[in-house]
C-alpha cells in the first residue's frame, strides 16, 4: 500500500512539474511578468514584454468558468466569468499598451494575447494564413452538421461559395417586409389600444420578434403572434415552440454531452426541441426537392437549397447534413444576437430621453414626407436609426472576443499610452483574442466612450475600431440581414411608442450612474446577454 501511494505521489509530482514547466514556457513566449493581481500591472518591464495576470485556472477554459461561478473571489485563481464584458478597456489602460497577455495553469498551461489595437487587429484579421481560426473552440457549433462558422481552409471556401448567394437583395427585402408585418401585427393584434405596455424584461418582446423574423426570412415558415398552435402529425411540438426552446437554450445543447441532456425535465425538453427542429428541416428539404412545381422563395433556406446543386463531376456540392448545419448556424447568429442588441437599444433610448426624442423627430419627419408605410427602398433614409443600432453595438457587442492563433512565428506592433509603440513576438501556436469591448471603449478611437452618443456615427468614425461583425473575409455574412431587421424594429417601435425605464420602489433615489449600471447589466453566456431590462412602452 505504501509503495502504491508513493508511486501515485511521484506521478502527481511529475505532472505538476511538467505543468509548471509548460506554464513557464508559455509565459516566457509572450514576455515574463511576475504574478500580479488584477489592475496591478506596471510598465517597469522591458518594452517587448506584455503585462497581464497569471492565474491558476485559465479563464478561456469553460469548466474553469463554471468553477469560478461557484467560488467567491480568490486572488490568482481566475477571472470572473464575464470579465471581458465588465472590464472594458481598464486592463489595457493599466498596462499602458493595447496588448496584454493572460496566462493560466490548468487545465492546459497556455498564454493568450488580447488585442485592443485597431491596426494590429486588422493585420491579424486580414492575414488568414498567419492567423487562422482555432477550430477546436468552434467544434461544439456543429451539433446539426458542419457549417461555415466551424470550418477553415478549403472547406470554409466551399461553404462560403454555397451560402453567400442566400444573402441576396431579395432576401434582404423579405426581411424588411416581414419585419414590418410582424411589428404591425404586434401593435394591432397584441398590444392593441393599451396606452402603455409594461415589461419586466425587454427580451420578452425582442426575442419573439427576432424568432418570427428568422422563422420566415430564414426558414420560409411564417409565424405570427397567435398562429402555429396545433402540433402537426408526426411531431410532438410545433415549429414555433421547437425553434423558440432550442434557440433560447442553445448553450445547453452545445455544452452538455448527449447523456446529460436526459438528466432533467428541462434538458429533456431542450433535447426534444433539437430533434423536432431537425425533423422539420429534413421535411423542408424533402418537400422542396420533391415538389412538382418549384415555388420561388427568397428565404435563406431556399437560397441554400438552390445553391446546393449537383456538382458537374457527379458529386454533391453540399450534403443534407451540411445544408441543415448551415441553416442552423444562421438561426444561431440571427436570433439571439438580434434580440439582445434590440433589448440594449431600447434600454439606452430609455436612459437617454433626449437621444430618443431626436430619433423620433427624424423618423416622424421622414414619415410625413413619405405619407405612407416605409418600404425597403426607404430604409437608408433612417440614418439615425442605424446610428442608434451602431452605437448599441459599440457599447454592447454581441461577441466580446474573437479568437485566432498564430500558425507561424511572427510579431505584432501595438500603440502605447505614451504615444510610442511596442513590437512583441508571437510564437507559433500562440492564442490571440480580439478584445472587442476594449477596442470599442479605447479612448484613442472613441471620444467619451462610456456615453451613449449615436451622432458619432453620422460623422467620420474609425471603421477599423468597430468590430461587432468581425473583420476581414471572415466578417459576418448576415450583416445586411441583421441591420435591415434591426432598423425596421427600432424605427417602427419609436414611431408608435415612447420607451421609459420601469419605475420600481426599491430603486427610488438611485443616481443615473446606478440606474445605467443596473439596467444595462449583462453576463457573458453564449453571447453578451442582458440581465434584466424593465421597460414601459407608452403609446404616442
Amino acid at each position: 500500500m505504501h509503495s502504491v501511494l508513493l508511486v501515485l505521489l511521484s506521478l502527481l509530482g511529475l505532472y505538476l512539474l511538467q505543468t509548471l514547466l509548460e506554464f513557464r514556457r508559455a509565459i516566457h513566449s509572450v514576455g515574463w511578468v511576475p504574478l500580479l493581481p488584477r489592475n496591478d500591472m506596471t510598465e517597469s518591464y522591458p518594452a517587448r514584454h506584455l503585462p497581464g495576470p497569471r492565474l491558476l485556472l485559465n479563464p478561456m477554459w469553460f469548466l474553469g468558468q463554471v468553477i469560478r461561478r461557484a467560488l467567491p473571489p480568490i486572488r490568482y485563481m481566475s477571472r470572473e466569468p464575464s470579465w471581458m464584458i465588465k472590464g472594458g478597456y481598464q486592463d489595457f489602460a493599466a498596462a499602458g499598451k493595447d496588448a496584454i497577455a493572460l496566462a493560466g495553469v490548468f487545465p492546459t498551461p497556455r498564454a493568450t494575447i488580447f488585442l485592443a489595437d485597431a491596426a494590429a487587429i486588422k493585420e491579424v484579421a486580414t492575414s488568414r494564413a498567419r492567423f487562422p481560426k482555432p477550430l477546436r473552440l468552434y467544434s461544439a457549433l456543429s451539433v446539426f452538421g458542419s457549417n461555415i462558422v466551424a470550418s477553415e481552409g478549403e472547406e470554409w471556401k466551399r461553404y462560403r461559395t454555397i451560402t453567400a448567394p442566400a444573402f441576396s437583395e431579395r432576401n434582404t427585402r423579405l426581411v424588411w417586409d416581414e419585419t414590418s408585418r410582424i411589428m404591425f401585427d404586434l401593435f394591432d393584434n397584441v398590444w392593441g389600444d393599451s396606452p402603455e405596455i409594461v415589461l419586466d424584461h425587454c427580451v420578452d418582446i425582442t426575442l419573439p420578434i427576432a424568432l418570427f423574423v428568422i422563422g420566415v426570412a430564414g426558414f420560409g415558415r411564417r409565424v405570427t403572434w397567435t398562429s402555429d398552435l396545433i402540433v402537426p402529425p408526426g411531431h410532438q411540438m410545433t415549429f414555433k415552440d421547437a425553434l423558440h426552446i432550442l434557440s433560447s437554450n442553445l448553450g445547453l445543447k452545445i455544452i452538455l454531452p448527449n447523456w446529460a441532456m436526459n438528466l432533467t425535465e428541462h434538458t429533456r425538453r431542450v433535447n426534444l426541441a433539437f430533434s423536432e427542429l431537425k425533423q422539420y428541416m429534413v421535411e423542408m428539404v424533402d418537400d422542396r426537392r420533391s415538389a412538382e412545381t418549384k415555388e420561388k422563395c427568397h428565404d435563406l433556406f431556399s437560397g441554400l437549397l438552390d445553391a446546393a446543386h449537383d456538382d458537374p463531376d457527379g458529386g454533391v456540392a453540399i450534403t443534407e447534413q451540411e445544408l441543415i448545419g448551415n441553416t442552423f448556424i444562421f438561426l444561431l447568429a440571427g436570433h439571439e444576437t438580434t434580440a439582445h442588441t434590440l433589448c440594449f437599444s431600447f434600454a439606452l433610448l430609455a436612459l437617454y430621453p433626449d437621444e430618443q426624442e431626436r430619433l423620433y423627430q427624424q423618423i416622424k419627419g421622414i414619415m410625413t414626407e413619405l405619407n405612407g408605410i416605409p418600404t425597403y427602398e426607404d430604409m437608408n433614409l433612417f440614418t439615425l436609426s442605424l446610428a442608434v443600432l451602431y452605437e448599441t453595438l459599440r457599447m454592447f457587442p454581441p461577441v466580446p472576443g474573437i479568437p485566432k492563433y498564430a500558425a507561424e512565428d511572427t510579431s505584432l506592433t501595438v500603440d502605447n499610452a505614451d504615444g510610442g509603440k511596442t513590437t512583441f513576438p508571437v510564437p507559433s501556436g500562440t492564442d490571440l483574442q480580439f478584445h472587442v469591448i476594449a477596442l470599442h471603449y479605447n479612448p484613442r478611437y472613441w471620444k467619451d466612450p462610456h456615453t451613449f452618443r449615436p451622432e458619432r456615427f453620422l460623422e467620420e468614425w474609425p471603421r477599423d475600431a468597430f468590430l461587432p461583425f468581425s473583420a476581414g473575409v471572415r466578417g459576418c455574412l448576415g450583416r445586411r440581414f441583421f441591420e435591415t431587421e434591426s432598423i425596421a424594429v427600432i424605427t417602427m417601435m419609436m414611431l408608435k411608442y415612447r420607451v421609459e425605464i420601469k419605475e420600481e420602489s426599491e430603486f427610488i433615489g438611485e443616481t443615473f450612474e446606478q440606474r445605467f449600471a443596473r439596467v444595462t447589466a449583462s453576463e457573458q453566456l453564449l453571447t453578451n446577454t442582458p440581465g434584466r431590462v424593465p421597460l414601459v412602452f407608452k403609446r404616442r
